[in-house]
């Protein structure tokens, strides 16, 4: 009897990890073999625009007095005609010293005083400051440093009628193992949730910066965020609305990684938060999107289901050799799941990524898994709490 249940609780959680597992090798493959005819409809701008466009660029900054004054001043460097674009920087308990700073540069600088921060509270605030004179808005993190063509290339990518576009963000600090994990992760999210998607048709993933929108359509909708995971919601109303979510690899993002391991179980805790608020709150509208054939809103359900991959690598390995000592006809299956699991990442990870490095930093993936692991006591499912990311 004893050997019944614990076969019953071995394929059940076999199950349950497989899903992740064909989840993420089906778009490892979809990534490798590049665009592919798609019968999904992508909606965009109806009355597309040539010319230069006018962006507002949004810099929510919450404590971030480390990083903000260097990447204003970077950003100021565009090619982009000055007169076609305006940055705004939303300060949320920055000091005097980098306020005045701040004053200093041709920018809007503002000021909120929020009881209770987030990155949703600074956009809205930012769109009740400004006026209506622009045709996109980019929002971009407080430490994101771009190329001085960004606005160049991006310009070129909306006047092909996208509502949303979302860049490619990648590391732009490799100065220790857990930065060039979180690095690593970055371009393996790249490959599977954006171009893998973007190749059978499919809307891109958005990650929280180096993100464009029609700035009528954010500002109809920047009020409904309500949640620390406001990039989840906006991809939840993108898609519920059959709106195409672009990625353009050939614009980057370059974003600060995190460099110890309390910011990376701080920045997990949240992520894993915004996760399953999302996935609470697509659900009660996925019998609709069933019913209407809305493949995106599905597939973004799914999505939110899935086991983060450093605990599917980690946990199907772990449990390979566990069932190989208990009874070894029932391991088979486990290292099946484990080799799918390295193939598909292994596929997703960029060519020029792949050495030896990677091998070392394998070694150092149980520590951060563990970290995550004892963050889902903390998970709140209303991800109604800021927490802020320190930088070095």
């Amino acid at each position: 009897m004893v050997w019944v249940v614990a076969h019953v609780i071995d394929i059940t959680l076999w199950c349950i990890a497989a899903f992740s597992v064909g989840y993420i090798f089906f778009y490892a493959i979809t990534y490798a073999l590049g665009p592919i005819h798609s019968f999904i409809k992508k909606t965009n701008i109806k009355n597309n625009k040539k010319g230069k466009r006018r962006f507002l660029i949004i810099f929510p900054a919450y404590g971030e007095d480390k990083v903000i004054h260097r990447t204003i001043t970077s950003f100021l460097e565009q090619e982009y005609p000055k007169d076609k674009f305006s940055v705004i920087v939303v300060s949320d308990h920055m000091s005097k010293e980098t306020n005045a700073k701040l004053s200093e540069l041709p920018i809007t600088l503002l000021q909120p005083q929020f009881e209770k921060s987030s990155k949703a509270k600074a956009l809205q605030f930012a769109f009740d400051n400004t006026n209506d004179d622009f045709d996109n808005i980019v929002i971009l993190d407080a430490d994101n440093i771009v190329n001085h063509d960004f606005l160049d290339k991006l310009n070129e990518i909306c006047n092909n009628g996208f509502i949303a576009i979302q860049c490619h963000r990648c590391a732009k600090n490799a100065d220790n193992k857990i930065a060039q994990l979180d690095g690593v992760s970055e371009e393996i999210n790249n490959s599977l949730f954006r171009k893998g998607h973007n190749n059978i048709g499919l809307s891109s993933a958005l990650i929280g910066s180096g993100m464009c929108f029609d700035f009528q359509w954010f500002k109809s909708h920047v009020h409904q965020l309500s949640t620390a995971g406001e990039d989840r919601e906006i991809e939840k109303m993108l898609i519920k609305e059959r709106i195409f979510i672009k990625y353009v690899e050939c614009i980057d993002v370059f974003d600060e990684k995190v460099g110890n391991e309390e910011n990376f179980k701080r920045q997990r805790q949240r992520w894993m938060s915004a996760q399953l608020n999302c996935w609470l709150s697509m659900m009660e509208n996925l019998p609709m999107a069933i019913l209407h054939f809305n493949i995106n809103y599905i597939d973004k359900t799914i999505q939110q289901m899935l086991i983060p991959r450093s605990m599917l690598i980690v946990g199907t390995f772990a449990w390979s050799i566990i069932m190989s000592v208990v009874a070894m006809t029932w391991a088979y299956k486990w290292w099946l799941l484990f080799g799918l699991t390295a193939l598909s990442l292994l596929i997703a990870i960029p060519r020029k990524m792949r050495n030896g490095s990677i091998l070392r930093l394998i070694t150092y993936l149980p520590r951060l898994t563990w970290k995550m692991i004892s963050n889902i006591r903390h998970i709140d499912s209303k991800n109604s709490e800021f927490i802020h990311t320190s930088h070095e």
